[in-house]
């Protein structure tokens, strides 16, 4: 890459995470440059995505939050930064900033040689009646959770309603109850939470209704008064406080003013060092679109990890011209009450969109051992048959999704494919994880199903086809096959499948289960091997099953099981 002119002034719109990164990053490569970031809040640098465990008393001090201020910037990096002053205009044609500063409304001009707009995003706020009420609330930033934490210290409400299953309205829904408030859900889509496949969703919502939250889930708030929440189809849902968390957009008004190009996502277009089309001037964090790393379109996710990345990149930019940024595969993760979340890449619909030919696996297994105190994480698995790259990958549980969400990025930015995740040397004791770790197990699979034709099944499809004229058969317990199965399965058991097979027809499609795949797979194995054509397997076996349609999964009276024990 060409070196660029070292900048006399640089001047950056937005002091908080990639702003100030930027600022950074452009004073440590150059002593001699003029930086200054202007922000029209009071606070800059603060974690936003500490903002709800402050409001629900898990984090005491807003402080703890905001540690950074003008004086320390100036101080540690000799940058001004001038709070309560908004950026009004920019005419890019003499390089000139108009200023207003908000503190006595009074106005002045500023010029540049590298202008950085780093705005950031706006919440959204759904036109409806009462979206404006005193106990409406949205959340971007600390004052917005000063005041949500001020109205109930206040007025100590009872009942709330979070509009909106995202990261921010999920954490919300943790907070206020840890708070000690009644909390309902409602989310316009099928699926809570948003980030995930419905099938995996569905047991993020029975975990968040066993917590005492009501969820109203593929349903629209339509009505805020006072004491209500309407939903669009009549519900009315008692409520005193309401936190609306409906999504965000990019703040582009000042760029487009001024001639800045928007990509196909909504949000400023960069090339790799972060230019715009605009000479000389740059954009970073929520405010600008980002590439995927799998395929180089266009993505915009707005997370503070981003941000800080782009601003780091950018501030290297404006100074050497030397880093430029490499995308991103939209990693994330929360958590909602004990309950971990985290998903990167695509989602199987966006893979299939994409006309991907796609494989899906579930896999169910403990962090660590259980008699450790290991407890179980189910990961769902998106890959493509033909290049065999993971595209996307899911994870909830209760304790190393962090872990094992950071080796599949890691193995997805490589470009590792599914079968090279068996072969990771990765950490082993006890104390943390099992000798075959999931994200081995998650491989396997997947490259029994793409290398060594071992097909999986999904519980959608078996639900969808009805698998009529399909034979399916239960390898678990006579008691776990009472309790309930799949619809139309007959009871055989791993250990008694070999003197069975004859009561099978080898012409005829068939579908093994066990409770979480393995030992279905074994059966499937047995199968194959001796000369059934057709053999799959339940992909997460009746656990992922018994998530997605509850009600199929009562036991038959005629169907009469055995009683061998399943092998795992």
């Amino acid at each position: 890459m060409e070196a660029l002119n070292r900048p006399k002034k640089i001047r950056i719109i937005g002091a908080v995470a990639a702003g100030t990164s930027a600022a950074a990053k452009a004073r440590r490569n150059d002593e001699t440059a003029d930086i200054t970031l202007y922000d029209m809040d009071e606070y800059i640098s603060y974690s936003g995505c500490g903002l709800p465990y402050y409001i629900g008393g898990q984090v005491e001090k807003l402080s703890t939050l905001t540690p950074r201020d003008a004086a320390f910037f100036k101080k540690r990096y000799q940058v001004d930064v001038l709070t309560r002053h908004e950026v009004v205009s920019i005419d890019p044609q003499t390089r000139t900033l108009t200023i207003e500063n908000l503190n006595d409304h009074s106005f002045f001009h500023d010029t540049y040689d590298v202008l950085v707009l780093s705005t950031g995003a706006v919440p959204v706020l759904p036109d409806i009646p009462g979206a404006d009420l005193p106990h409406v609330f949205v959340l971007r930033n600390p004052g917005h959770a000063k005041a949500i934490r001020s109205y109930m210290d206040n007025r100590k409400p009872d009942k709330a309603v979070v509009i909106g299953a995202g990261f921010i309205g999920l954490e919300m829904v943790e907070n206020l109850a840890h708070a000690g408030l009644s909390v309902s859900l409602v989310e316009k889509l099928q699926s809570v939470p948003t980030i995930l496949d419905p099938d995996l969703g569905a047991s993020v919502s029975t975990y968040l209704e066993e917590k005492n939250v009501a969820i109203y889930a593929g349903r629209t708030a339509v009505k805020i008064d006072r004491e209500t929440v309407h939903l669009d189809d009549g519900t009315v849902i008692d409520a005193d406080l309401v936190i609306v968390s409906v999504g965000i957009r990019p703040n582009t008004k000042l760029a487009e003013s001024m001639g800045v190009r928007l990509g196909v996502t909504g949000a400023i277009a960069v090339d790799q060092l972060m230019r715009t089309n605009l000479e000389d001037v740059y954009a970073c964090g929520d405010c600008a679109e980002s590439y995927s790393v799998l395929d180089g379109r266009p993505l915009y996710r707005p997370l503070g990890s981003t941000a800080n990345k782009t601003g780091r990149i950018t501030g290297e930019a404006i100074t050497t011209g030397t880093t430029g940024h490499r995308g991103i595969l939209g990693t994330g993760i929360f958590r909602v009450f004990d309950l971990a979340i985290a998903t990167t890449g695509l989602t199987e619909a966006e893979a299939r969109r994409s006309g991907y030919d796609v494989v899906i696996c579930h896999n169910t297994k403990p962090d660590r051992p259980e008699y450790l105190g290991g407890r179980e994480m189910t990961i769902k698995a998106i890959a493509d048959r033909r290049t065999e790259k993971l595209l996307g990958v899911q994870i909830i549980g209760f304790a190393g999704v962090d872990k094992r969400i950071d080796i599949f990025v890691t193995a997805m930015t490589a470009g590792l494919k599914v079968s090279d995740l068996f072969h990771l040397d990765l950490a082993y004791a006890p104390p943390f994880a099992t000798t075959k770790d999931p994200v081995h197990y998650t491989g396997m699979i997947l490259e029994n199903i793409i290398e060594r034709g071992r097909p999986l099944m999904t519980a959608e499809v078996v639900v969808r086809e009805d698998a009529g004229q399909m034979q399916i058969i239960d390898t678990r317990t006579e008691d776990q096959y009472a309790k309930g199965h799949v619809k139309n399965a007959i009871n055989i058991p791993h250990e008694s499948l070999r003197n069975a097979i004859d009561q099978l027809d080898p012409d005829q499609p068939v579908l093994t289960y066990c409770n979480k795949g393995t030992t279905g797979n074994a059966a499937q194995n047995i199968l194959i091997n001796t000369g059934f054509k057709k053999v799959f397997n339940l992909s997460g076996g009746h656990r992922q099953y018994r998530n997605i349609c509850p009600k199929e999964t009562e036991p038959t009276p005629n169907q009469k099981p055995n009683s061998e024990e399943e092998q795992a």
